[in-house]
């Protein structure tokens, strides 16, 4: 179980309960892996800082003046490593040849998506611990099951790297997926997963803001202003190199 009763400072309730929704969905069976490899990804996200080939790649000019192997402590395929161990440590400079590599070397681009879902979940939720001075949760016990291998009828090439489902083009398979969000291209970007899209957004709009208050700038709806937010958010976005 997963609270913050030994924290200094107060958190509320409802950060709680979603970072303990998403440990469950961390262990539980995806679309495309099964609970115990969803935990081995995990793992390797809380192990990708360390790893020498991931600290020599981020200091070269480029990730690809510099080979060599991950520093890994799981059994999981090597491409699926890179792809998690380079999104933990080097996001900013990926690019459109990184993906088609990992595609190159076995992974399909459903397997991508989901990988690079586990690793933002987890990132999220690690670093909130990590700014509240707090240990890191232990990561779940991984459920048995086996993966849905659901991919959206709807899913359509063009937006991105990776096929993406429209508003428009959600089926019933995949109803809720954007409930309580607008269907922009943020939203849209794990859609090949809807289970991922429905994941981040549930620790988006308790960490960030829900959808609908983003801007409604009349009712601040945390201690913190929409403008000191933002402030946070966009400074968070330069360190980290998002472009988005």
């Amino acid at each position: 179980m997963i609270g913050y009763d030994h924290s200094p400072l107060s958190v509320r309730t409802d950060l709680a309960d979603a970072h303990q929704r998403a440990w469950r969905r961390l262990a539980r069976p995806g679309a495309w892996f099964t609970g115990f490899e969803r935990v081995a990804i995990a793992q390797e996200v809380r192990a990708a800082p360390a790893c020498a080939l991931c600290i020599e790649r981020k200091n070269a000019v480029s990730p690809y003046a510099v080979s060599g192997e991950h520093t890994s402590v799981t059994d999981l395929p090597a491409a699926l490593i890179e792809v998690v161990h380079r999104t933990r440590t080097d996001a900013g400079r990926l690019t459109r040849k990184f993906f088609d590599d990992a595609i190159t070397d076995g992974l399909t681009d459903g397997h991508y998506v989901e990988a690079i879902g586990v690793v933002a979940t987890v990132v999220a939720v690690d670093s909130f611990c990590d700014a509240m001075g707090l240990p890191r949760h232990d990561l779940p016990r991984p459920i048995d099951g086996t993966p849905s291998q659901h991919r959206p009828a709807g899913a359509r090439d063009g937006l991105a790297w990776v096929p993406t489902v429209a508003p428009e083009d959600v089926t019933e398979a995949e109803a809720g997926m954007y409930d309580g969000l607008t269907g922009v291209n943020i939203h849209r970007a794990l859609s090949l997963v809807p289970s991922e899209v429905v994941g981040f957004f549930d620790l988006d709009k308790v960490q960030y803001l829900p959808d609908n208050k983003l801007r409604d700038f009349g009712i601040e709806y945390r201690d913190l202003t929409h403008a000191q937010t933002e402030f946070l958010a966009a400074r968070v976005s330069a360190i980290n190199q998002c472009v988005y």
